[in-house]
Parts: structure tokens; sequence; C-alpha cells
């Protein structure tokens, strides 16, 4: 029979699953009585665990969420995981959660095993982040935390928006998904003036108090979904190129991800490629993997790129 503390412990992994379990399956997993089953389920409920419990046939118990956060119960992946997680939110994108990851991370720190701390301060010392400051905006979690809520409640959603060419306007929307693109966090929601579908950056978004009321949710048509993956792209391109493609717009868009840019078709074996990058160079590369003929004129910092590239591939030809 295991001791009290190790049968607590294997406890507490059972009912973690997403199940219930019946006193006589636990009993017979930890090989004791019914009777100590109900006693180290009160003794978890003693300690903050919140084990619900149900009679009948078809009873059981099961762990709920509770009121209180009671110690929790991590594997060694797990635990380093989250040690990383903590790492990364303490300098990461979002504001107003660096000082609480520092806290909830020198916790964790503390309790960890030897070989496991040495695991994580092996990251946090060999790899080395560069300072988002000097990489792209921060967004405010308070923001963040109001529009998840607001698409998970399907609660109309009022705020100042500030587009990138500086304009301001007031938007009143219904909120859907937020997306994690690279640096930037955006939403996408249906505009109720405009009556269509739009993505904001999370970063321009000043919530205006108090928000609006609930709303029956829309389908999300796909080709709206498309066009916000290709809007959410282009937005965080630093160079935009125009490339005509000597192939049919359906055989390259078997060849790209709807993601990288559009296609227009041209003429039977010619299209339209829009796309971009923050790198001329590894544009250019990825060009040249299409498989096939294209014409770029450009923008002229690519144009050079390609014919640098041109020439050093020919040079490389003995």
């Amino acid at each position: 029979m295991l001791e009290t503390s190790a049968r607590l412990l294997r406890l507490l992994s059972l009912l973690q699953t997403p199940r219930d379990w019946t006193g006589a399956e636990l009993a017979e997993r930890l090989a004791v009585s019914a009777r100590t089953i109900r006693n180290d389920v009160e003794r978890l409920r003693t300690l903050g665990y919140p084990v619900h419990g149900s009679r009948g046939s078809v009873g059981g118990y099961r762990l709920g969420a509770g009121a209180a956060l009671p110690p929790l119960l991590l594997d060694d992946e797990e635990a380093v995981a989250v040690a990383i997680g903590l790492r990364t939110a303490a300098g990461g994108t979002i504001t107003g959660v660096e000082e609480t990851s520092l806290r909830a991370l020198a916790k964790l720190e503390k309790v960890l095993p030897a070989r496991l701390r040495r695991r994580v301060e092996a990251i946090q010392r060999y790899a080395v982040a560069v300072p988002w400051d000097d990489l792209g905006p921060r967004v405010d979690a308070d923001v963040l935390s109001t529009l998840t809520s607001a698409c998970r409640d399907h609660d109309r959603v009022r705020f100042d928006y500030q587009s990138h060419d500086g304009s301001a306007s007031q938007r009143d929307v219904e909120p859907y998904q937020l997306v994690n693109w690279g640096r930037r966090w955006y939403l996408v929601a249906f505009d109720i003036e405009r009556a269509d579908w739009r993505t904001f950056r999370v970063d321009r978004i000043s919530l205006r108090t108090p928000g609006g009321p609930r709303f029956t949710p829309r389908d999300l048509p796909e080709e709206a979904v498309d066009q916000v993956r290709r809007g959410v792209s282009s937005a965080t391109w630093r160079y935009r190129a125009r490339v005509v493609v000597r192939t049919s717009a359906e055989k390259l868009a078997e060849r790209i991800n709807p993601a990288i840019g559009t296609i227009t078709p041209i003429g039977d074996n010619s299209c339209l490629l829009e796309t971009g990058s923050d790198n001329v160079e590894l544009l250019a590369v990825h060009l040249g993997l299409l498989g096939v003929d294209f014409t770029a004129t450009e923008p002229p910092e690519l144009v050079e790129a390609l014919r640098v590239l041109g020439e050093r591939y020919r040079r490389a030809v003995p």
C-alpha cells in the first residue's frame, strides 16, 4: 500500500484526467478501501482542491475549478515548459504581466528539483532574447484580456482606433478571434457601421467604457478568414513585391501558403503574385524555389537582390 502522501499525489493525478471516477475504481487503482478513498478526498478538499462528487450508479469523483488556486501537480516536462513560458512572458509582447510572471517564476524555481533547475537555468543562460522594444509594439494585458472575454461571451466592443496612417476613428464591433502573428496581435471582428469584416491591430486599440450589448454570433466566412491571413501577413512586411510568374494561378496556389501572398490570374500560363518580406534576400531565394520562371519589377531592392544572387549563382558553376 502506498504511503498517505504518495497516495494523495497518485489520487490527484487520476482526478486530473477528464472523466469521472467511481469510488470503487479509485480504490482498485490505489489498492485501498472505499473508505480510505473517501478520507483521502476529504484531505484533498482541505488542501484546497475542489473535488466534486455525485451519488448514484453513474456518479463519481472529478476535479473541478475552485475559487482558490491549490498547489499544482506537474511532471518534469510540464514544469520546464511552464518555467520557460513564464520567462518568455516576463520579457514578451504583453505589458502588465512582467512582474507577475517573474514572481510566479521565482516561486516555481524554489520547488524545482535540482535536475530540472539546471535545465531551466541552461535555457535562460544560452537562449538570448532580442529586446522586444526594438522589434515591435507591445500589447496591454488588460486590453487583451477584455477582448478575449468579449470574443468568448459574444459582447460587442467599442473602442478608439488609430490606423496605420495615423487617422483616428471610433469603432463598434462584434469580436470573434484574436490572432498572434509574429510580434503583433490582431482582432478579427465584424464592424457594425461598415457592415463588413475587419482586422484591427490590438496595440492601436483604446477601449471605451462600457462595452456594448450581447450579439448573436455570425458565421465567419471562409473568404474573410483568407482576407485576414493576407492582411495580417502583408501588414508586417517591410518590402512588398509584385512578381509575374510563368505558370497558371491554380498551379502556383498549390505551391504556396495563402498567407504568403495573393495570386491574380493574367492568362492561362501566367499570374501576378503580390507578396513580401522583411528581408529581400530571403524573398529572392524563396522566389527561386518556386521552380518556375518569373519577372520581378518592384521593389527595386528585390530587383537588385535578384541580380546579385543570379551573378553569384553563375560564378558558382565551373
